[in-house]
């Protein structure tokens, strides 16, 4: 039995809109579009122009290459089996952080991210999002700070974020690497 087609283009975007807690009105004013319009691209009825999925990717600050869906993959594998040459680039939103995606899609309650901190790299201005996250250290050491109280992760650890302010760093010679469990999505 083959599964529901789950990684589409409208199911990310619907997924992305809810997890902004914004209404298809609130979205379709931000793109200067109709709401039927909006309705349809996220039911998979109408295609967006590359311009229009520049100005969601802008109005989401999420980068252009998540609009356009996961690789190819066997039916049987859609929604279900991400495999690692075909997880999503969430981008470089820090210099020096890679992240991936490993959920088959944005359509869940959390999303789980592959995050590399390249040797050198560091995120100085603190942020804060109204999430819960749990990351769990593969490799390396992480130097964090959770409301600016410093902390050092290494291989094997784990820590927390509940809506709290923090920044990193990695200032050692090897990357970081760090699964992020994330809920709501926020890509």
């Amino acid at each position: 039995m083959t599964p529901p087609e789950s990684n589409t283009l409208g199911k990310d975007l619907r997924a992305l809109r809810i997890s902004r807690k914004m209404t298809l009105e609130d979205l379709a004013t931000r793109l200067d579009r109709s709401v039927g319009w909006l309705s349809q691209v996220e039911r998979d009825i109408s295609t967006p122009r590359l311009s229009d999925l520049r100005e969601i990717a802008d109005t989401f600050n999420v980068p252009l290459s998540l609009l356009f869906g996961a690789a190819d993959a066997p039916a049987t594998e859609k929604g279900r089996i991400v495999r690692a040459a075909a997880r999503r680039i969430m981008g470089e939103h820090d210099q020096g952080l890679v992240e991936t995606l490993i959920s088959p899609d944005l359509t869940d309650s959390f999303e789980v991210i592959h995050s590399t901190f390249q040797p050198g790299s560091h995120r100085d201005k603190p942020i804060s999002r109204s999430t819960q996250e749990v990351a769990y250290m593969i490799s390396g050491t992480l130097d964090i700070w959770l409301d600016e109280q410093p902390f050092s992760v290494s291989t094997g650890d784990s820590f927390r974020i509940r809506g709290q302010s923090y920044r990193w760093a990695n200032p050692h010679a090897e990357p970081a690497i760090a699964i992020w469990v994330i809920s709501p999505p926020v890509y």
